[in-house]
């Protein structure tokens, strides 16, 4: 609401039990923070399907998560080296690793770096700025994304103490509610990470292949749309992560694994560096060609079966995706003519019409 005649807008008024507000966010009893009440009763309708990510009192925590920071960029960087100094010592760049006989130097990720899907979105050029990874180097599985700074190795590991060696699972600590999208969750190489990003430790039961599951829901627009009326600011906090309406691990069966793990594997599997998480998936092969047709309809895919998994209407499924304007401003830029004309919100009807296969 932006001025007193809303109060008599009946799309924009509505009332919050304290039922409702200890559904929505039972650890804190805060409030949500809706547009409309068609926003607010299709929230409480997930909320009532699906459990809250880890719940703490009692204590529920389907997917024994708990949160990590690795380094802070701040109190940690007298352990950070640029590429001028490891240079000048003699280290020399393999990949994005810096080599010196037996000692190594890991790559400083941030999130920036990675989107949904992606471990390299953007890589740092050696004047300090940020820039897309390009089409061409997405294409190359040897491109690799560069980061500011490094960090030895040893120190890494030392940190690493809860996590696994071969891939982490990370999720951006920063988003807005009018993002183009506002959760952020990808699966990353085990290097050094910045406290911009937060790590998830996973329980001894719970397998790669349900990491990945949860990379697939933690990227769908269903899941998305519950997680924008939980961001008020740009922060992200475990508060807010830990009160999301997400998917459990025992909802998995066999034919759901069969058709969500080979979509991920092979959208998130684009670069040599992540071929020790394919084997722990159980793929011995090369990584996968980054091809952004191929990547739309595997994640339209998905996005449809979320859909689906969280018991959403197709009615709903048709206005949740209308709450995502710059998703279809820039479909609707691709697809015109050289007029601006004929264009269509083709993720949206793509989803759909996967959504009606499913059904």
């Amino acid at each position: 609401a932006h001025s007193v005649a809303d109060l008599q807008d009946d799309w924009r008024r509505f009332t919050l039990s304290a039922d409702d507000i200890a559904l929505l966010n039972p650890n804190t009893g805060t409030m949500a923070t809706f547009r409309s009440v068609r926003d607010a009763e299709i929230t409480k309708a997930i909320y009532r399907r699906v459990p809250v990510l880890i719940q703490e009192e009692p204590l529920v925590n389907h997917w024994g998560i708990s949160f990590l920071r690795m380094f802070d960029m701040s109190n940690d960087s007298h352990l950070f080296c640029t590429r001028d100094e490891l240079e000048a010592q003699g280290y020399v760049l393999q990949g994005n690793h810096f080599v010196r006989g037996d000692e190594r130097y890991l790559p400083l990720y941030e999130a920036k770096l990675m989107h949904q899907f992606t471990h390299r979105w953007a890589t740092y050029e050696t004047d300090g700025t940020t820039r897309d990874m390009t089409p061409d180097e997405l294409r190359d599985p040897n491109a690799l994304p560069m980061p500011r700074y490094w960090v030895d190795a040893r120190e890494v590991q030392a940190r690493r103490t809860k996590l696994r060696e071969t891939f982490y699972f990370s999720l951006r600590r920063f988003g807005r509610a009018t993002d183009e999208r506002t959760l952020i969750a990808s699966i990353v190489p085990p290097n050094a990470f910045g406290d911009n990003g937060t790590l998830f430790a996973f329980s001894d039961n719970i397998s790669p292949q349900k990491m990945c599951c949860l990379n697939a829901n933690l990227c769908a627009f269903g899941f998305d749309f519950a997680s924008r009326q939980k961001v008020g600011g740009v922060m992200i906090n475990q508060f807010i992560v830990q009160q999301l309406p997400v998917i459990p691990p025992h909802t998995y069966t066999q034919d759901l694994l069969d058709f969500i793990v080979p979509r991920v594997l092979e959208l998130t599997y684009t670069a040599w560096d992540l071929q020790p998480f394919a084997q722990d998936v159980g793929y011995d092969g090369p990584p996968f060609v980054w091809d952004e047709e191929r990547r739309f309809l595997m994640r339209c895919e998905l996005d449809a079966l979320y859909f689906h998994l969280y018991q959403i209407s197709r009615e709903d499924v048709d206005y949740i995706m209308e709450t995502f304007p710059i998703v279809k401003r820039k479909d609707i830029a691709a697809t015109s003519d050289e007029n601006g004309e004929g264009g269509e919100y083709i993720t949206k009807n793509v989803i759909l019409e996967m959504y009606d296969q499913m059904a």
